[in-house]
């Protein structure tokens, strides 16, 4: 999801807001430029292969398979007829 998504997400699902630890009780969460730069820092430090290899490690202790597929952009739009 693009950063814009990551942040609307966060203030729409309890579920996004609990995986990253965020309490809108206590405090805002954070906006697309925070997540960016946080993204751009990720990639820089060169952690993002580390990462991905630990998350597709945990999935496959848990007996999940994660396989290649296709992503779909399901979002609709109003046009003239």
């Amino acid at each position: 999801m693009s950063d814009p998504q990551a942040e609307d997400s966060l203030y729409d699902s309890a579920a996004m807001r609990d995986l990253v630890g965020n309490d809108l009780r206590n405090e805002a969460a954070p906006d697309e430029t925070t997540i960016c730069k946080f993204r751009h820092l990720i990639e820089a430090k060169g952690l993002s292969t580390m990462m991905l290899t630990a998350v597709n490690d945990h999935l496959k202790s848990k007996g999940i398979k994660i396989g290649t597929g296709t992503i779909m952009d399901t979002t609709l739009i109003s046009v003239p007829s």
